[in-house]
């Protein structure tokens, strides 16, 4: 019998009429109202909490952390790095000069090369005033002589260099306006202090340098990083002022009350202090992806707290006791909160099902913050109702007419045209369909640099005139195990030099089979490798078992370009009969580790609007609410990548991560209209069409509020010096939007169009 009794009451909590849309974690509302002390305390807690994290805030922005972790790519990276050290960290120093021939002006920049070596923060360097060549009796000596008298003797030494020697190909101008400088970064101690006073340290010595004679810039790796990383702090500083004064003044407008929109605002504020705490307390930092989580939960906080607001004014205004407004609030909003919290999260949860560290961080941070903001929403937004009523609030003003004006229009058209309408909606979806499966990834570096960057144009200008600062490797085996390179293992090394250089053009390829000029003229492969000191690492393993070819392709090449070259060159080493070889790199990792991650978030994508149509209908009870729900939510998610399709963006990082997110977000307004619905037809008996009618009515201005809360703070993101980033921004926005549509003109014509059909809804039969 006690059997029996659970199992009647696990049925009835799963499928009877009583059970919450919210699956009873709306409670934590109703406890907030039966001890508001206890939650009161825990609130200064947890606030407490986060104010002691917030000193050790920063943002990590080194690109690499996106695609740890991610896969085979990955790890290829990190053995063909922890084998050979790559070029991926270096700086480079481009100095130009218009007398670069006069020996004065070789002097300084030789000056400048070895002064730079002094650093706290460079393990070495490598310039025309660094690198030695065998001499005639077995020692080394200076590549660039010193003690030169007229430029006919710099302009003779720097062209022969640029002529024989390999390195020197790739750090001097064919036309001799420039030389590059590569410095090699101590990991230790950049680690230990940081990138940026490395940058500090190494701009404060060259700026000694600097003049109309010597014009010298920075890039690379570490350069970009640095850029990211300002612009993703100045984009915090900015979004969350912006979006914050932008969602308070729309919900002053909305409400037409400086206190209702002081009472919307506060929560916001509150849930993203603590979600910032939360987040660094977790990972010690935030990245460019988990810093733009603070933006997304700023804006929903906005919506779900003006949300709360407006039906608590209602309450209020049809004669209901303030206090007890705020206690109705909790139990009728309070399920459909939790619920829109659900269907976030879930798209959120969703992502960290691909692989990739920066992915899974941005994902777990999501759920938290889901999760912080609606405890925040539950416990410290009624107690400051009540404490508002205590002080003395008045009732404001009825909302805004601006924000009700399209309702009117939306019923004309469920009523008048509804069955074209919703026919329409549907056949349009369905054509979406069509550029989802056509739309392919899509991976380029200047997408995650700043916008007008010093350092990357500083790049494209080494591209043009030297080697280029985006190296491909090609790891190949060796046989003989001779440190320095037996000669059938040598022969080998050759071939692929050959090939690459076929693909990327001449002078643009290094290996232990550049040095022809010194062999030609004398010098044992011995003497040669031994000369370059440190680099002979980047040549060939001290166990002579695997040697490296790196080319170098320009800064800006696409990710489609990048695969052909890849598979080009695969194809040729596999047709010369070289077996094992791997071709890997930094730019080969992003363009494959991205593809592989896009298409997880795809699927990622497409698991969580199934889950959360299920966990609609399931909350719900009705297949038919999950139906109603599917085309006005998937309208706005397929017809923004049909935008992106036909403006051959492409699916990126920030695209599928946004899209994702958006669609967990634009079921939140879908989400509270049916449940006021429900509420209309269960506890007001009003019937199917009057339900609609009154749902409209009655939150109609405040989905529209709420969506531009939603869209407006998020526009702010769009203005960011990061490409990715504004894109993000810009899809959200798109998304959003089109979702204001689905749920204030497709659903209602849906539900009047399908008449009987939708009568059902809820479990009530009429």
């Amino acid at each position: 019998m006690a059997e029996r009794s659970v199992a009647q009451a696990a049925w009835n909590w799963a499928f009877g009429h009583d059970r919450s849309i919210g699956f009873g974690l709306e409670t934590l509302g109703h406890l907030t109202l039966r001890w508001p002390r206890v939650v009161a305390v825990f609130v200064l807690a947890l606030t407490a909490f986060c104010l002691w994290q917030l000193p050790r805030s920063s943002v990590d922005g080194d690109l690499l952390r996106v695609y740890a972790h991610s896969g085979p790519d990955y790890d290829a990276y990190r053995e063909l790095a922890d084998t050979f050290g790559t070029f991926e960290n270096d700086i480079y120093v481009l100095v130009r000069s218009p007398n670069l021939t006069s020996p004065e002006t070789i002097e300084a920049i030789r000056e400048m090369a070895l002064g730079l070596t002094l650093s706290d923060y460079l393990s070495g360097s490598m310039s025309a005033f660094t690198l030695r060549k065998p001499g005639p009796d077995g020692g080394t000596l200076p590549v660039v002589p010193e003690g030169m008298t007229s430029p006919e003797q710099v302009e003779a030494a720097l062209t022969d260099l640029a002529r024989n020697d390999p390195l020197m190909r790739n750090l001097i101008n064919p036309d001799l306006s420039g030389v590059v400088i590569i410095l090699f970064p101590n990991q230790q101690i950049v680690n230990e202090r940081g990138t940026k006073p490395m940058i500090e340290d190494l701009r404060a010595s060259l700026d000694l340098y600097a003049s109309d004679n010597l014009q010298i810039e920075l890039t690379g790796p570490p350069i970009w990083t640095s850029e990211m990383l300002g612009a993703t702090v100045d984009d915090q500083i900015k979004f969350t002022i912006y979006g914050f004064s932008l969602g308070a003044l729309i919900a002053f407008l909305s409400l037409r009350s400086l206190w209702g929109a002081l009472l919307v605002a506060a929560t916001p504020a509150l849930a993203v202090f603590w979600v910032m705490g939360l987040i660094i307390a977790l990972f010690g930092s935030f990245t460019f992806l988990t810093i733009i989580v603070t933006t997304i939960i700023l804006v929903i906080a906005f919506a779900e707290s003006l949300f709360f607001v407006f039906n608590w004014l209602a309450y209020w205004r049809d004669g209901m006791d303030p206090y007890k407004a705020v206690d109705e609030t909790v139990r009728v909003i309070g399920p459909a909160s939790a619920l829109t919290m659900l269907t976030t999260l879930v798209s959120f949860a969703s992502l960290s099902l691909t692989a990739g560290q920066g992915v899974r961080e941005f994902s777990i941070a999501g759920t938290i913050a889901c999760l912080t903001n609606f405890v925040c929403l539950m416990t410290f937004l009624p107690l400051l109702l009540k404490s508002a009523i205590r002080l003395g609030l008045k009732l404001p003003k009825t909302p805004s007419f601006a924000i009700r004006a399209l309702i009117p229009v939306s019923w004309w058209f469920a009523t008048r045209l509804g069955r074209p309408l919703a026919a329409l909606a549907i056949l349009v979806t369905g054509l979406l369909f069509i550029p989802y499966f056509l739309i392919e990834p899509r991976f380029s570096i200047e997408d995650y640099m700043t916008k007008d960057s010093a350092a990357l144009a500083a790049a494209e200008s080494i591209d043009s005139g030297v080697g280029g600062v985006a190296p491909i490797y090609i790891s190949v085996p060796l046989k003989e195990g001779i440190p320095n390179i037996g000669d059938a293992d040598f022969e080998t090394v050759k071939t692929v030099h050959a090939i690459v250089e076929k693909h990327l053009g001449p002078n643009k390829v290094v290996s232990a089979a550049s040095y022809k000029f010194y062999e030609n003229s004398g010098f044992s492969r011995d003497q040669i490798l031994n000369a370059v000191g440190e680099l002979k690492r980047r040549f060939v393993t001290p166990d002579g078992m695997q040697a490296l070819v790196t080319g170098f392709m320009p800064t800006i090449i696409s990710s489609d370009e990048i695969e052909r070259l890849v598979e080009a060159i695969g194809a040729d080493i596999g047709a010369a009969g070289i077996e094992g070889a791997k071709v890997g790199g930094f730019r080969i990792l992003t363009t494959y580790g991205t593809e592989t991650i896009v298409r997880g978030l795809q699927m990622d994508l497409t698991l969580s609007v199934l889950v959360n149509l299920f966990l609609i209908g399931f909350a719900f009870r009705s297949w038919r609410v999950a139906l109603a729900t599917a085309i006005p939510n998937l309208f706005p998610i397929l017809g923004t990548e049909a935008w992106l399709w036909s403006s051959g963006s492409g699916l990126q990082l920030a695209t599928v991560l946004s899209l994702t997110i958006a669609f967990g977000i634009a079921v939140d307004d879908t989400t509270h209209f049916l449940s006021h619905y429900l509420h209309a037809r269960r506890e007001e008996g009003k019937d199917h069409r009057q339900a609609v009618r009154f749902t409209m009515d009655r939150i109609g201005g405040a989905i529209v509020a709420t969506t531009l809360i939603l869209c407006s703070g998020t526009a702010i993101v769009m203005f960011s010096a990061l490409p990715q980033v504004a894109l993000f921004g810009t899809l959200f926005v798109i998304t959003l939007a089109l979702a204001l549509l689905g749920d204030v003109f497709i659903l209602p014509a849906l539900l009047i169009a399908g008449g009987r059909f939708f009568h059902p809804l809820g479990g009530v039969k009429k």
